[in-house]
């Protein structure tokens, strides 16, 4: 579901829909994406220190998307991180 979810954020920037959500974002310009970013990380620290597992998970899936965009925003894909994982580990 991620290299999926990825590629939707890619095509909306490719595209740009009216009335997306994601095309909001890639409009409001980096300063706003870095912002969720830090939002969504905050919601999933408070999540994780009292609000349950479920709201955790979808937390932690509203920072995954946020990322995303961010990653997208500056043309880096996810086999950016992959390849610099990859060189962590051997």
């Amino acid at each position: 579901m991620l290299p999926k979810l990825f590629a939707l954020i890619a095509d909306r920037k490719a595209k740009m829909p009216p009335d997306s959500y994601t095309t909001s974002l890639f409009s409001s310009g980096e300063d706003e994406i870095l912002k969720k970013v830090g939002e969504e990380a905050m919601e999933v620290i408070l999540a994780a220190k009292g609000q349950g597992q479920q709201r955790l998970i979808e937390e932690t899936a509203d920072l995954f998307y946020h990322l995303f965009v961010m990653l997208a925003h500056y043309d880096l894909t996810l086999a950016d991180i992959e390849a610099e994982l990859e060189k962590r580990h051997t």
